[in-house]
């Protein structure tokens, strides 16, 4: 079995998914070749350091390679991986930024509202390409992405090329946990269904296991009710006002909606605009160079778990176990969520076997909440189709579509700055 890690520089994608192959009992003694690739020439070498040594200490028997060049790595890959960007911070910021100068009050500007078009846009420029490659040296391969904004990368990618390709996500976990806390049960008690898009998901069902009990609607009122310190404001005004229980971090969902910075307000939460950001700003954390080098000993920030479902999957393919798992992005091409358009990227759960990755249908999700969904499927059809033909026009028309966007002059004046301002990344549009 050979895996393509690309963007394996990455200090988080890249990092996690290394630790869980190395630390996967499903996978020893499967001849496993791992190929590290970023082009990154420092940070790929840093990371193939951590990687050797990771391997010593699990005594995994995953045979390790890297390259700048994933043409060399690809040819003969059963599964690739991807994780890309450029300059992501200084970028995200802009993204965010630019559009507040314009007037529009957005939350984070990564996956959705005005900022998400751009960073579509600049990903397309990299994914594709990656994608053009896998089309032609491992067809066969699939391919999980994980390369942000999540919805809008998977459905260019599924119109756009032949590969075969499902996004991964950890947000579904950010539910699952919080059902536990507000019942005060582990998890596995309960089987629960989520679906809606990457980062605007709702639970649909929470059914006790050992007495088939629905406890979803008494979750909705526990979340309406809860005025603790820790709870997301719009988390809880969802709950209250269109019943529905959601992925609880306010920063992600309120990007998909006009209100949203009601809620978070309109700082940069990443913000140090007097200094560059860094990956490294984490308060007293060592670096990865110290770790790879054997300065620090290993520990739970680099052998834990990253919690993605990416190695889960993998797993289940080669061990042919039909195991679901809670949440994939997928196209909605048999109307596994019945309200939403055929042709969108959706979030759903999947049974995983020998044979792939089967997306699980759900039904309709409540009306209300598919409304908000259908206006983001929308404006990822045309920022896909924009970049096919390279019209401007209907990257306009995405603009302006946006819940957060309420001018048609200052989204020209936002469109027209941004693809300057970022031509380096992008391609031009007519």
């Amino acid at each position: 079995m050979k895996i393509v890690l690309i963007g394996a520089g990455s200090h988080s994608f890249g990092l996690g998914q290394i630790a869980d192959l190395m630390q996967a009992a499903e996978l020893r003694g499967r001849g496993v070749e791992l190929s590290l690739v970023d082009v990154d020439e420092r940070a790929l070498g840093t990371m193939a350091k951590l990687a050797e040594r990771i391997k010593q200490h699990t005594g995994s028997d995953i045979a390790l390679h890297s390259t700048t060049d994933r043409t060399e790595a690809l040819p003969g890959a059963d599964y690739v991986i991807t994780a890309v960007a450029r300059k992501r911070m200084e970028l995200w910021e802009q993204d965010f930024r630019v559009p507040l100068a314009h007037g529009f009050r957005h939350c984070l500007g990564e996956n959705g509202g005005p900022g998400a078009l751009f960073h579509a846009l600049r990903s397309f420029e990299l994914i594709l390409p990656i994608c053009r490659d896998v089309e032609r040296l491992c067809p066969d391969a699939l391919l999980l992405n994980f390369t942000n904004p999540e919805s809008r990368v998977l459905h260019a990618i599924l119109h756009l090329t032949e590969v075969k390709a499902i996004g991964i996500c950890h947000g579904v976990f950010g539910a699952l946990e919080a059902i536990s806390d507000y019942l005060q049960r582990p998890i596995d008690e309960f089987d629960v269904v989520s679906a809606g898009i990457n980062h605007f998901y709702c639970v649909l069902t929470v059914k006790e296991r050992a007495t088939g009990k629905e406890w979803l609607p008494e979750l909705v009122q526990m979340a309406a009710a809860d005025r603790s310190e820790e709870t997301e404001p719009l988390f809880t005004k969802l709950a209250q006002i269109f019943g529905i229980f959601t992925f609880p971090a306010d920063g992600h969902i309120g990007e998909y909606l006009s209100y949203g910075s009601e809620f978070t307000g309109v700082k940069w939460f990443y913000g140090r605009e007097s200094r560059a950001v860094s990956e490294d700003d984490g308060p007293g954390q060592p670096s990865l160079e110290a770790y790879a080098s054997g300065e620090v000993s290993l520990d739970e920030h680099i052998l834990g778990p990253s919690g993605e479902l990416t190695v889960p999957i993998v797993t289940d393919i080669e061990l042919n176990t039909g195991n679901v798992r809670p949440a994939v992005n997928v196209l909605n091409t048999e109307g596994y969520i019945e309200n939403l358009p055929r042709e969108a990227a959706v979030e759903v759960p999947a049974r995983v076997d020998g044979e792939g990755v089967h997306p699980l249908s759900v039904g309709p999700l409540p009306e209300a909440f598919a409304a908000m969904l259908r206006t983001q499927c929308t404006i990822n059809s045309l920022v896909t189709e924009a970049y096919r033909t390279r019209d401007r026009k209907l990257l306009l028309q995405a603009l302006l579509l946006d819940p957060n966007v309420n001018s048609v002059a200052g989204a020209t004046r936002l469109l027209d700055e941004m693809l300057s301002l970022q031509e380096e990344f992008l391609p031009e549009f007519v």
